[in-house]
């Protein structure tokens, strides 16, 4: 099915909105790389410390990496392959785009002190597989209810069926903050190197 009219209207005006936020991100943060599909900005973390499971803890002052897609690719994708196809497709670029960072971030001076990949999501249960993030919740309930709000109005705008979704999900679609580490980030993507080595030798 078609994006309707008046949905190609709302993204088009979204992105203008993001592409000023952009401007605004680059005065609140050190750098921002590109990864494929995906942006991380380079900024401190500030406020309560962020204990990991691995038993690394994030502590105030910490550099970290906010993950953010862009929302122009997905889009775009969307429209010219469908909802469902775009969906499998934006995974396969998300997952490309974490083990290029978790190359860069072992390979680059710049990104050598981030010790932290971070992230707000509605659809974490979909964004976590095999990613290997942690889930956290949010520090406060300011900061869940804005997340809340921005990002239930994004899903409907940037997903064909994303208004029927809110309304069916409703409070089932709660924000949640993603977290890896910086080590938990290299084991993830080393050991996923080495298990396709494997796979190369017996094959």
């Amino acid at each position: 099915m078609g994006t309707s009219y008046a949905k190609i209207v709302a993204q088009s005006m979204w992105m203008v909105w993001e592409n000023i936020f952009d401007v605004f991100t680059r005065f609140r943060s050190e750098s921002i790389w590109r990864f494929g599909i995906c942006k991380l900005v380079i900024r401190r973390h500030y406020g309560k410390a962020i204990a990991c499971h691995d038993s690394h803890q994030i502590a105030n002052g910490d550099w970290i990496g906010e993950l953010h897609l862009d929302n122009q690719q997905v889009i775009e994708l969307s429209r010219a392959v469908g909802a469902d196809r775009a969906g499998i497709m934006t995974a396969r670029m998300l997952r490309r785009g974490m083990k290029q960072i978790s190359h860069a971030m072992q390979t680059s001076p710049e990104l050598a002190k981030v010790q932290a990949i971070t992230g707000i999501t509605l659809l974490h249960r979909g964004i976590i597989h095999g990613l290997g993030f942690e889930q956290h919740p949010l520090p406060s309930k300011w900061a869940k209810g804005f997340a809340k709000i921005y990002l239930s109005y994004l899903l409907r705008i940037l997903h064909p069926e994303g208004k029927q979704r809110v309304k069916q999900a409703g409070e089932k679609l709660e924000p949640r903050m993603l977290v890896i580490s910086k080590q938990a980030l290299f084991d993830r993507w080393s050991a996923e190197d080495k298990d396709k080595e494997l796979r190369t030798i017996y094959i």
